[in-house]
């Protein structure tokens, strides 16, 4: 009886194999339709796929834009910085130009320093107070600076020094309101050249006062003003400034003229100061400026 069981059962195995064989080889023909049981596993199967698939895909949706918007922030955060850098490096640039056009247009004012040592320097500070009266210069008595020496611009005359230190220098502008200070100076661009002192500043109109000039000279607006080096301080030649009024002196025995600065006393970087080579003279420009007389 055992026996009988065990042929059974081997029967129905290989009837089983030959079966599973028989439909493989059904479905694997080339057909133009499917039969029912194959329909049924198939859409059984196909609902189960979606039923997986679908959150499955949210779920890989879901961190594939996180991983984007990661992405995206930390390009963004990237770019930023390239443009804060670009933005230094265009300043720089900038920067580094204009200084290069200032240092050329100092390089030909030292031609016209006759009889003087150019030195160069940078303005490194100001006295918010003075602004218009003082700057402190990076060169001192160490690099040969001295007291009186003529300072300008590739713009023009501004000052000259009245302070020095072994590194640094002051400098007291032109357009201090020191009645002390005076710049021997001459009118060009007439029939012959007027001589006169820059004698004080109009801080409201912003301009020089050209003083002592011979009632019977004739001046007229927009003549150029020069240093005459006649004082013993600034140097023959050096642009003073621009004139633009002429009136009567207060005592109405000479004239007066209103001069535009041609230097930007609110703008000063780089200078040059004037190193005399010839020993200084006793002249107009030698009164006392320093600050013994305040």
């Amino acid at each position: 009886m055992p026996q009988l069981l065990t042929n059974k059962r081997l029967i129905l195995l290989l009837l089983g194999v030959i079966l599973l064989v028989a439909l493989i080889s059904f479905s694997l023909r080339d057909r133009g339709n499917v039969s029912l049981p194959e329909q049924i596993i198939k859409d059984a199967v196909g609902a189960g796929q979606s039923v997986f698939s679908r959150p499955a895909h949210f779920v890989t949706g879901i961190f594939d834009n996180v991983d984007s918007l990661l992405n995206t922030f930390e390009e963004n955060q990237h770019l930023k910085t390239r443009l804060e850098e670009f933005a230094g490096v265009q300043a720089e640039v900038k920067d580094l130009r204009s200084e290069n056009a200032e240092l050329k247009q100092l390089v030909g004012k030292e031609e016209d320093l006759r009889d003087y040592n150019p030195i160069q320097a940078t303005v490194i500070a100001r006295n918010p107070d003075q602004w218009e009266e003082k700057i402190i210069l990076n060169r001192g008595s160490n690099q040969g600076v001295a007291e009186n020496m003529a300072v300008m611009t590739a713009s023009g005359l501004i000052g000259k020094v009245t302070l020095t230190t072994p590194t640094t220098s002051t400098v007291e502008l032109i357009s201090t309101l020191n009645p002390n200070y005076r710049v021997s100076a001459m009118v060009v661009g007439g029939k012959k050249d007027v001589f006169g002192l820059i004698e004080g500043y109009d801080a409201e109109r912003r301009e020089l006062l050209l003083k002592r000039i011979d009632a019977n000279v004739e001046l007229k607006e927009g003549d150029q003003v020069i240093s005459s080096g006649l004082g013993g301080i600034f140097p023959k030649g050096i642009l003073v400034g621009t004139i633009t009024e002429i009136t009567i002196d207060e005592f109405g025995l000479t004239k007066l003229a209103y001069v535009k600065p041609s230097a930007d006393f609110s703008l000063l970087d780089h200078v040059v100061i004037a190193d005399r080579i010839m020993p200084e003279v006793d002249g107009e420009d030698n009164g006392v400026t320093g600050d013994d007389e305040s």
